[in-house]
């Protein structure tokens, strides 16, 4: 499972909040949610998310959690602020939560104003959605030309329907929704130079990543790697390092300890079962480099999320070519 499939269907990947928004001018929201990621899908009329303008057939991914805006084209200042938990309040307070809701998964302040958004909102404030985040630009846009229409299109219909089967659908469209955009936006002219995981495009490099993803506690080493996609040692660092920005094995400790934070919040995992299982032989040397990446303890970093503990299922990572 790669950082991406890790985010959105992990073992704590929480499903994302999804609705539709219907705006008439003049109007601005301050986005303060603290999400790990959004995704904003303009169905119809012109916004302006941070004062940058998207149409219609546009999507834009916002990396969180910094606060940001989103208004009319106008860039009218916002009078509605959505909180922590996507509460909906005005500048000073008070809730509109009511007023603007307009039915399931409806919301804005008209019934069917001028401009129409979808809206997908995951949370993951935690070191999957970081490792995640980290890889896109603040604001990812893929314009109406190359966005997936068809996506967008049964998104916003299932996200008007109010059976029961509807939630899981709209979970779903809305992961691979995330997943197109993310694709089209790296292919696209609008992608900037750097390099993380993500962005890599040695061919090289990417399989040696497979192998990171599928087996994170297999006892790698660069030698071994460099093995596996038939390359030297020297080259497989020297080109890991330009087309990832860090060594690999700089890289698998950063993504074991991604995994790490994840294991350790099921309180029936003792340290040394989630440090066997992405990989370190004993507790005390997987804790000094948890310590030294996060700057707490195992069990520090456990005691300070108590609120993601029982009641979500753990699945510590499987080795590659397991059965399942």
């Amino acid at each position: 499972m790669d950082p991406l499939a890790h985010f959105l269907d992990g073992p704590r990947a929480a499903r994302a909040f999804a609705l539709s928004m219907h705006m008439s001018a003049p109007w601005g929201v301050s986005i303060r949610d603290g999400a790990a990621l959004t995704i904003l899908a303009v169905v119809h009329g012109r916004v302006r998310i941070d004062g940058t303008l998207l149409e219609g057939g546009d999507v834009a991914l916002v990396r969180g959690p910094e606060p940001y805006r989103v208004t009319d084209a106008a860039a009218s200042t916002p009078t509605i602020e959505i909180g922590p938990d996507q509460r909906c309040t005005t500048l000073e307070g008070r809730s509109v939560r009511e007023e603007y809701r307009r039915g399931i998964r409806r919301w804005g302040n008209a019934a069917d104003g001028e401009t129409s958004l979808l809206v997908g909102t995951y949370e993951r404030p935690d070191e999957a959605g970081r490792f995640v985040t980290r890889a896109l630009p603040r604001l990812a846009v893929v314009r109406r030309d190359r966005t997936d229409t068809t996506l967008v299109d049964l998104l916003g219909q299932e996200i008007a329907h109010d059976d029961p089967a509807a939630q899981i659908v709209v979970d779903r469209l809305l992961d691979v929704l995330v997943v197109s955009t993310i694709r089209r936006w790296l292919s696209g002219p609008d992608r900037p130079p750097g390099s993380t995981w993500l962005t890599c495009d040695d061919a090289l490099v990417v399989r040696a990543l497979e192998y990171l993803h599928a087996d994170p506690a297999a006892p790698w080493t660069v030698e071994r790697l460099a093995q596996h996609v038939n390359t030297s040692r020297a080259s497989l660092a020297a080109r890991f390092r330009a087309g990832v920005g860090r060594s690999p094995m700089n890289y698998l400790t950063h993504w074991r300890l991604t995994l790490a934070s994840d294991l350790l919040q099921d309180p029936a995992a003792t340290v040394a079962r989630v440090a066997r299982s992405v990989g370190y032989q004993n507790a005390y040397a997987f804790s000094t480099a948890f310590r030294r990446e996060l700057g707490v303890t195992p069990s520090e970093y456990r005691q300070r999320r108590p609120e993601l503990s029982a009641e979500l299922p753990v699945t510590l990572p499987r080795k590659a070519g397991s059965a399942v």
